[in-house]
């Protein structure tokens, strides 16, 4: 098969479209033959070679993917070969074929094309597992995204809002929180023009936001603190803007605060598993129901990786970019 592999860590230059062997499927895997995979920022990272692969995990790119079965290891059972799905990968989805392991894997939501599955899986494991089974966002409390116009973003903004949810979201330009709104967002925050503390209190008459949903990290940590609300939940999930900073405790006692800290990708194969049988027990009747759907802003032949490395890198995008393969 062939695969987008990184001989020496770089820019996007560095993915290079080679020849490889086939993956294998190992007991309680599936082999699935990939339509189309997505981009996300922990592949630039791994790209640049600040973010290797977990244990055991494939060496090249992609954290979802979209296709279909084309064979089954041993000990699987409830799929079999020809099933259209798609998965939450720990890589291996820059591919024209992965292994992935069953619990993994979900059914392709009704009304959603193949190639756009691709765009589900990570986003929305990411937001149901943060801001609903560790932050436990309620109807009626007000959910604060940063970077709202991204697959994350887009996924929240639909995820909450379907939850009887208030939304805020941070975004760099009139374009994006526009889109935002068309999705449902509330409170519309420009980042490059607006201090989003400042915003977020004037718009909940001081308040604060119950749950903040972070990719930034350590430059936003203490104005995250600070917009809060009582009793109010941080979950960081990214670190755009790096991984150390200070944080003033007396505040987040003060509010009775909490801040928890995930990512997927090296979890155990039984966390994941339970993240992705909650998001096809509570998601996917909302996909199906059409009140929740990926929003997909292009799609990039696999082999030109590279190219949707860039977009995603200039934040050039809305929701997700695709790798389609041919």
């Amino acid at each position: 098969m062939h695969a987008i592999t990184i001989p020496e860590p770089g820019g996007p230059e560095a993915l290079v479209w080679d020849e490889v062997p086939d993956p294998v499927p190992g007991e309680g895997e599936v082999l699935v033959e990939v339509v189309a995979s997505a981009v996300n920022r922990a592949d630039i990272l791994q790209r640049q070679g600040n973010y290797a692969p977990p244990p055991g995990g494939s060496a090249y790119p992609g954290l979802e993917c979209s296709g279909r079965i084309a064979a089954l290891g041993p000990g699987v059972s409830g799929w079999a070969v020809g099933d259209e799905v798609c998965a939450l990968l720990a890589g291996g989805g820059y591919a024209e074929k992965v292994a992935v392991p069953s619990g993994q894997l979900l059914p392709v939501p009704e009304g959603v094309d193949l190639r756009q599955a691709a765009a589900l899986p990570e986003v929305v494991c990411t937001v149901w597992s943060n801001v609903f089974m560790v932050a436990h966002l309620r109807p009626a409390e007000t959910l604060l995204v940063h970077g709202g116009s991204s697959g994350i973003g887009t996924m929240a903004i639909q995820l909450a809002k379907a939850m009887g949810a208030r939304v805020a979201v941070t975004a760099g330009t009139k374009e994006k929180l526009d889109y935002c709104a068309e999705l449902g967002a509330d409170i519309l925050i420009n980042y490059r023009e607006q201090d989003f503390v400042e915003e977020i209190q004037r718009a909940t008459d001081g308040a604060g936001a119950d749950v903040i949903l972070d990719n930034m990290g350590a430059k936003y940590l203490d104005r995250n603190v600070r917009a809060l609300a009582t009793s109010g939940r941080l979950a960081i999930i990214g670190l755009q803007g790096g991984s150390k900073g200070e944080l003033n405790i007396g505040a987040l006692l003060a509010k009775r605060a909490a801040i928890s800290a995930t990512s997927l990708r090296a979890r155990p194969l039984g966390e994941k598993a339970a993240i992705v049988a909650a998001v096809r027990e509570h998601v996917w009747p909302l996909i199906a129901d059409g009140h929740v759907r990926p929003v997909v802003d292009r799609e990039v032949p696999l082999s030109e990786a590279a190219a949707a490395q860039r977009v995603v890198e200039e934040s050039g995008h809305i929701g997700k970019v695709l790798l389609v393969a041919s």
